[in-house]
C-alpha cells in the first residue's frame, strides 16, 4: 500500500527588469519529465513537480524530513507575461521560469526537455530581443559556438 504524499509548498524568488520576470523554485529530486510550468489566462504561475519514486518495501525509513516531490506553487504574477515565449531550466534542483513581460498574459503549458540526467530545459525565445526560437535550434547554435571555440560540442549541454 502506497502512503498519499500532499504536494509540498515550493518557496520562490520572483525578480523583475522592465523586459523579463524571473521566477526561482528549489524542486530537488525530480526529473525533466516531472515538471510542469503553467501560466494560466489569470495572471498565475503554476509550478508542478510529480513524485519520481517512492521507497518500496525493501528500504526501512530511517528518518523522513523531506521527499523528492510531489511539488505543488501557484505565484500571482505581478505583471502579465508572454508565456509561449518563456524559457524554463531545471539543473541542480531549481526551477527558473524567465518570462518576457508582454501587455497582456499569454497563457501557455510549458514542460521541459531533457538535456543531461537531470536537467531539463524549454526554450521559448533567445537573445535580448525576444526572438522566438525552439530548444532544438537554441541546443544547435549553443554546439556551434562551442565547436567554433575549439572544443568539442557536448550533446548533453553539460
Amino acid at each position: 500500500m502506497q502512503e498519499h504524499i500532499q504536494p509540498q509548498h515550493v518557496p520562490v524568488k520572483v525578480y523583475r527588469t522592465s523586459e523579463r520576470l524571473t521566477v526561482a523554485a528549489p524542486m530537488p529530486g525530480l526529473e525533466p519529465e516531472n515538471i510542469v510550468v503553467e501560466v494560466t489566462g489569470d495572471g498565475r504561475l503554476v509550478l508542478r513537480g510529480e513524485l519520481r519514486a517512492a521507497f518500496k518495501d525493501e528500504k526501512q525509513v530511517l528518518a523522513d524530513e523531506w521527499n523528492p516531490g510531489p511539488y505543488h506553487r501557484e505565484v500571482a504574477l505581478p505583471a502579465p507575461v508572454n508565456g509561449e515565449m518563456a524559457n524554463v531550466t531545471y539543473n541542480n534542483g531549481v526551477l527558473v521560469v524567465v518570462s518576457p513581460v508582454a501587455e497582456r498574459t499569454q497563457p501557455a503549458r510549458l514542460l521541459l526537455e531533457p538535456v543531461g540526467p537531470i536537467r531539463g530545459e524549454r526554450v521559448g525565445n533567445v537573445g535580448h530581443d525576444v526572438r522566438p526560437t525552439t530548444t532544438a535550434e537554441h541546443q544547435a547554435a549553443r554546439a556551434a559556438v562551442r565547436t567554433r571555440a575549439g572544443g568539442v560540442a557536448n550533446p548533453h549541454g553539460l
